[in-house]
């Protein structure tokens, strides 16, 4: 199989996850094939990937060295603003996989606190989180997703990565996202949405609502009963009411203030 199409296909069976490592995966394709066809079928392969779609145009003005520079560089402005509402004895909490979160924890340190964090069924993307803190040696106690009610009443704060934010300042995140910050709110537990500009969906609009991921439904159950339909919705939004802020390279801000910024960035 060529180079181009493995990268493709690890990203469509979740080999590669998360909107930040699915879109350098995306821009280092591109340095094997650039043509319209191959643009379009990267497109093509998440649903809810705007910051893909935004790294790859902004690669075709400037370059894809260019755009993988600017990752990083704003990567890092990122997980240093995030780092620094983390303080000594604090508990963590968070959903999913998200690098971004991993990165900023990881800036975090020699600071002492914990991680909780929910195992994310299907795919259970929550174990690679707790892989990658045990290897930073990094305190964390696993739940599973029903018991997130208990994960987060018990936290300091809760860090969330996100997959797209909408021109309404919706957030879109991974399934049980939006019980996340629900709990958050009533639990008084501050949620933060850690990003960068690259996933404001800037076609998104009133007539035109980003895409929510449906996957497969044997992921959940390969050999269901009839009668039985699976829904297997990857993501959900959350309302940007009850969020914060949003962590980016842009600072801490508000949902509104972001939205302000990350569409003026985008144009």
């Amino acid at each position: 199989m060529e180079k181009f199409e493995l990268i493709c296909n690890n990203i469509k069976n979740l080999k590669i996850q998360g909107a930040r490592n699915i879109a350098i995966a995306g821009l280092k394709a591109l340095k094997i094939d650039s043509s319209e066809k191959a643009i379009n079928h990267l497109l093509s392969l998440r649903a809810t990937e705007p910051t893909l779609r935004n790294a790859i145009n902004y690669a075709k003005k400037n370059g894809i060295d260019v755009a993988l520079n600017y990752f990083d560089k704003t990567s890092q402005l990122v997980h240093k603003n995030a780092a620094k509402l983390i303080k000594n004895n604090y508990i963590i909490y968070t959903h999913c996989h998200s690098s971004m979160v991993i990165e900023s924890l990881k800036e975090a340190l020699p600071k002492k606190f914990i991680v909780n964090n929910t195992e994310t069924r299907p795919k259970f993307q929550g174990r690679i989180t707790s892989l990658e803190l045990s290897k930073l040696n990094i305190p964390n106690n696993h739940f599973i997703d029903s018991a997130m009610r208990l994960a987060i009443k018990h936290a300091t704060i809760a860090m969330l990565g996100c997959d797209a934010i909408t021109y309404n300042c919706k957030i879109i995140n991974k399934i049980g996202s939006e019980l996340v910050a629900e709990t958050c709110y009533t639990s008084g537990v501050p949620l933060y949405i850690i990003t960068n500009s690259w996933k404001y969906d800037n076609q998104s609009s009133e007539f035109k609502p980003t895409i929510i991921e449906e996957r497969p439904p044997k992921e959940i159950w390969g050999n269901p009963p009839k009668n039985i339909k699976i829904h297997n919705y990857a993501f959900e939004k959350i309302n940007p009411e009850i969020v914060t802020a949003i962590v980016s390279e842009f600072g801490i801000l508000k949902p509104k203030q972001f939205v302000k910024l990350a569409r003026e960035n985008l144009r």
